[in-house]
């Protein structure tokens, strides 16, 4: 008898210094996971990824899951009686924090598994953050809205965190995805808002903004994603102007092109980075200076009458060069989707600048360089312009330049001049025309300042995506309704085409005007449309072109190289841009083997484990 009742188990207290501030005293061994002493549950990996979990997860869902997590390690005890956390409890939190998870590429612990560990309600489970949510009613008088935006920097894991929050709560119109990955291996990620979210429909123009490029200038990731939980918010609230926008556009947000640069100069904090610190990727790479120089081409094209100076190629020289992974990502975005209108969101100015970037003669730094498109160009970064109550008060002194005299816009090569930009890029080798948006004389502004921000640029970052519906739109099909793709949509006296999508649908930013619109491709006969735009038109008008098929091709039509519709070789098109491009070159450069099992960062955090560290973290891939 003396022997039985020995190894009968007895309610203890709880001495784990993780678990103090349980809503409870006692708990019991063997645990819920046959860890039979507080010394054996202290040297678990279990118990020492508890302890790192918030700095893992840069604070997101603790303390709540160092709590769940003490509910398994330490479950409460009553009555010599081991008592089961709640199963919805585990549920909830996993819905909410799996993201965070899934940021920093780490598995869902399975001690934490909803199913094998926790018990339903009816079998007389405990709350284990029923204490954590008494203190939060407590402190809180009034409800906080869900609607609120918390107007403070986001480190990555955060960025991404509330970003998928934000596609799940308004999940029937947004996702998110990944476009690839930076060097170091942090996912790319942007959250689309559409009625149709993962599909292109057919005239529906596309829409992007793409912020961080430069890592150390931050506002515009910020400010894209403040603008991801306003879209979805107000969508929800029934906003008439945000349900037509996004009823009516496929939205992209990219909030930082630029991750491994941001956590550099984010190491020194808000307010004291410098103009340099993070500025350029971890490869020591400028991303604005790192796409393919077609605005040169298109000045040794000029003068040749056949020649084409839109859709250009890119020279089998750049490949040549060190390109940058996030460079080649966005580069293969724009080939998958059919972009209409864009901006790269940047910071250390208070100007909105237009292509080209590149002066039109290299030994000029200053010199005025249009494109075709010059008067649509003037028209969309007047509308960014207008609507910034800074950038356009005339009173207004700006940082280093003052650019009150022009609107607040000026051609980027007109103000300096350099080559290989992405504005350039998107408007020489897709359909999409881009801006470039310089949004504050601080490249990394202190918190407090963040709202200000907002405040500043919300109209007008709305406004900017609206103009996406300026000029026409059409489908381009044959005589029994195929639509037919690649057809170039050609505007008399603006030497730049755009070319129908796979469904034939096209889209033409224009301004008001009369203009002479045709469509032609290969295999089909030319067709002509006379087109007037009203001053007042603000939705693209509908231009269709049906096309007859010729019996043989023309002699010269499209004189020029086939390479304009990308035939030849394109490395871009071999591009994995989820490769993990940080796992191979360091160690190369170091002299050292490379392996193709690379661990996560966060594995170092269980090398006092030695070979009982934890697989189970590790993303089945």
């Amino acid at each position: 008898m003396f022997i039985l009742s020995f190894l009968i188990a007895k309610c203890v207290d709880i001495t784990l210094s993780s678990c103090s501030d349980v809503s409870y005293t006692k708990t019991m061994y063997p645990n819920l996971l046959d860890q039979k002493s507080r010394e054996v549950v202290e040297l678990s990996s279990e118990y020492i990824l508890m302890s790192v979990l918030h700095n893992l997860l840069q604070g997101e869902c603790n303390p709540d899951l160092r709590l769940l997590s003490c509910s398994i390690l330490a479950p409460q005890c009553e009555k010599d009686k081991m008592i089961k956390p709640c199963r919805h409890v585990c549920e909830n939190l996993r819905k909410n924090c799996l993201p965070a998870f899934d940021t920093i590429d780490m598995a869902w612990p399975y001690f934490l598994d909803c199913d094998r560990f926790f018990a339903g309600e009816e079998e007389g489970c405990f709350d284990p953050l029923a204490k954590l949510r008494e203190l939060a009613e407590e402190d809180l008088l009034v409800e906080v809205p869900t609607t609120l935006i918390q107007f403070t920097h986001h480190s990555y894991s955060k960025m991404v965190s509330i970003l998928k929050k934000t596609a799940s709560r308004c999940s029937h119109i947004a996702r998110t995805y990944s476009i690839g990955r930076s060097f170091e291996g942090r996912d790319l990620f942007v959250i689309e808002f559409s009625t149709n979210p993962g599909h292109h429909d057919p005239m529906k123009p596309e829409f992007k903004y793409i912020g961080n490029m430069h890592g150390n200038e931050v506002v515009g990731k910020e400010l894209l994603i403040y603008l991801a939980q306003y879209l979805c918010s107000d969508y929800l609230l029934g906003n008439p102007r945000i349900q037509t926008l996004i009823n009516n556009t496929r939205i992209h947000l990219l909030p930082s092109l630029n991750p491994d640069g941001y956590e550099l100069a984010a190491e020194e904090g808000a307010g004291y980075n410098g103009w340099i610190n993070g500025r350029q990727t971890a490869q020591n790479l400028d991303l604005n200076r790192n796409f393919p120089d077609l605005t040169s081409e298109v000045y040794n094209r000029a003068g040749l009458r056949w020649a084409r100076l839109d859709h250009i190629p890119i020279p089998q020289s750049y490949w040549e060069g060190k390109v940058a992974p996030e460079t080649k990502a966005v580069m293969k975005w724009m080939r998958a989707i059919p972009f209409v209108l864009s901006a790269s969101l940047h910071g250390g100015e208070l100007v909105v600048t237009y292509p080209y970037d590149f002066s039109r003669h290299p030994l000029e730094e200053k010199m005025y360089s249009p494109t075709p498109d010059e008067k649509m160009f003037r028209l969309l970064a007047k509308a960014y312009a207008g609507a910034h109550p800074i950038i356009s008060d005339k009173l207004e002194a700006r940082c280093g330049g003052n650019f009150v005299k022009r609107g607040g816009i000026i051609n980027g090569a007109q103000w300096y001049s350099f080559t290989g930009g992405m504005a350039d890029f998107n408007y020489l080798h897709t359909n999409c025309f881009e801006i470039t948006l310089e949004l504050g004389c601080e490249k990394f502004p202190l918190e407090e300042e963040l709202y200000s921000a907002w405040h500043e640029n919300k109209e007008s970052l709305l406004t900017f995506m609206e103009m996406v519906h300026r000029g026409i739109k059409g489908i381009v099909s044959d005589k029994f309704g195929n639509p037919i793709k690649n057809a170039r949509i050609s505007v008399k006296g603006i030497r730049h085409d755009v070319i129908t999508a796979a469904d034939g649908d096209y889209w033409r930013l224009l301004p008001p005007g009369r203009y002479i619109i045709s469509a032609h491709a290969i295999g089909y006969s030319k067709v002509m449309k006379r087109v007037t735009l009203p001053a007042k038109m603000k939705r693209a008008g509908r231009v269709d072109f049906v096309l007859r098929s010729l019996d043989t091709k023309p002699k010269h039509f499209l004189r020029g190289p086939m390479e304009d519709i990308y035939e030849r070789y394109d490395p871009l098109e071999h591009f994995d841009p989820h490769a993990q491009h940080a796992q191979s070159e360091p160690r190369e450069e170091r002299g050292q083997p490379t392996r193709h099992n690379e661990k996560p960062w966060w594995w170092s955090y269980f090398s006092s484990l030695g070979q009982h560290k934890p697989l189970w973290l590790l993303k089945q891939r």
